[in-house]
């Protein structure tokens, strides 16, 4: 049923929004977006399992069990841009959708290490199509106003996935005895079967998915760029009628987006191009510089050095998520309102003031539930800006015509950003000591408030065609 009569995306056009539809196919899309945080963060449970199955003993061998995936989430946030771009948005995703059910299986089925690293590498591909596709596809086709709504949503499934992983995880293991010999749980069931599960169970949201597809519609933007305009605006008139249809395919067409199919990656260098390109690059890393994932992919060490047993510390991560996922929702319902700049500033100073108190307490050999009340701040203040604003804003900050490529840049130097920065901080913790590691977070947190407050326009409640004439002309 259409709701009552809109205006947008200017003054002058009258739209029906039909919000049943425009919510179904973002959350269809979101799936990816579900599925990537599921896959990234069940390993953590499979972990100590799966490393006695295979034998695993040497560091640098457990290690590269552990990071395997990045090689892949490089490779297929590198593909996404070029493959998006000729092949269409929906027909990726839907590969995507199919790998995730397929590298799943895969995992759980593996008969040895080898075979193993190979699933997680593919499954890594699939993480980096999704983190590309997911967000990208949702800006698309989703009108201005509520974009930055839809597009969070994205982050939302993210936050989803890490909880439900870690509830798998936890579900298959909740009957594990305590004080079990190595001998014994050699041969037990959780290490020679209870892992494969935690992997397996990934097939059954990577079904949905694979079904979501089917539902939802192509790119109009991509139709349009390819010059398919009839089913560009019959996407669009499903999405917000014929007036709105109208609109928005005279403002696509007034952008130089449908000269061509094909997208030279040189285009990125021109000037104007190489601008935004830059802008996009930089919010990425500092998203993952910022230094909040170190909480997540290193809780047990930070818990434990601020003194809490193994039994807390299960407790206190659980504690993260939950907050993670509530503060996330707090994003869904400003974003639009309060627009994506004051998010992102707010998110960079609250980091800094934060770090910078946590390494107070480690100097100060502060202990118990004052770091971990900081620690669930730093989460929350993130939840609610970084994690979701920056996939906002990097899925429409860039022109139509390279959207695809330029995400593909911005998304991959995200995951070597990642890499780098999980890399580093066992490195930086043993050198500076966890104080001097947080204030230095601390300070990247600052420098990316004086690049946002410079540098960021605002985006919200402008059409992707709007925002492309203000950032190049």
């Amino acid at each position: 049923m259409l709701n009552p009569p809109a205006t947008a995306p200017n003054s002058a056009t009258v739209c029906r929004y039909r919000y049943g539809y425009i919510w179904m196919i973002c959350l269809a899309a979101a799936l990816g977006g579900l599925l990537f945080g599921y896959d990234w963060v069940v390993i953590g449970g499979a972990k100590p399992f799966f490393e006695r199955y295979f034998e695993l003993t040497d560091e640098l061998v457990k290690g590269w069990a552990n990071s395997c995936a990045l090689l892949g989430c490089l490779v297929g946030a590198l593909l996404a841009g070029a493959l998006s771009d000729r092949f269409g948005r929906k027909h990726l995703l839907s590969l995507c959708a199919i790998l995730f059910a397929v590298t799943s299986l895969g995992n759980a089925l593996a008969p040895n290490f080898a075979i193993f690293v190979l699933w997680r590498i593919l499954g890594g591909v699939a993480i980096g199509l999704a983190s590309n596709l997911s967000p990208m596809y949702i800006a698309e086709v989703a009108p201005a106003r509520m974009r930055g709504r839809l597009v969070s949503i994205n982050q939302l499934a993210i936050v989803i996935g890490i909880l439900l992983a870690q509830f798998v995880n936890w579900w298959i293991v909740r009957d594990l005895p305590s004080g079990v010999s190595e001998d014994v749980m050699a041969r037990s069931w959780y290490v020679l079967v209870g892992w494969r599960w935690m992997f397996g169970l990934t097939a059954v949201p990577s079904l949905l998915f694979v079904l979501g597809m089917f539902a939802v519609p192509e790119s109009p933007r991509w139709l349009a760029k390819n010059g398919r305009l009839r089913q560009a605006r019959d996407v669009l008139a499903r999405i917000g009628g014929d007036g709105y249809a109208a609109t928005a395919l005279a403002e696509i067409d007034a952008t130089p987006a449908g000269e061509s199919d094909k997208v030279d990656f040189r285009e990125l260098l021109h000037p104007k191009m190489a601008r935004v390109l830059v802008l996009g690059i930089v919010l990425a890393v500092f998203q993952q510089w910022c230094g909040i994932n170190v909480i997540f992919n290193y809780a047990e060490e930070i818990f434990r050095g601020a003194g809490y047993d193994v039994s807390d510390v299960l407790k206190n991560i659980a504690w993260t998520g939950s907050v993670n996922l509530a503060f996330t929702f707090v994003a869904l319902g400003v974003v639009d309102r309060a627009g994506r700049r004051p998010l992102m500033l707010l998110g960079a100073s609250g980091l800094a003031l934060i770090y910078t108190a946590i390494g107070g307490c480690y100097f100060a050999g502060v202990q118990g539930w004052p770091l971990l009340v900081l620690v669930l701040a730093a989460i929350g203040c993130y939840g609610m800006s970084l994690a979701p604003v920056t996939w906002v804003v990097i899925s429409e900050i860039f022109p139509n015509r390279i959207r695809g490529a330029a995400m593909s840049v911005a998304v991959s130097s995200l995951w070597i950003a990642c890499f780098i920065l999980t890399y580093t901080f066992p490195l930086l913790n043993k050198r500076l000591g966890s104080a001097g590691t947080f204030w230095l977070y601390a300070t990247i947190c600052l420098a990316g408030f004086v690049f946002i407050l410079f540098k960021l326009p605002e985006t919200k409640g402008k059409t992707l065609e709007e925002i492309e004439k203000d950032l190049v002309g």
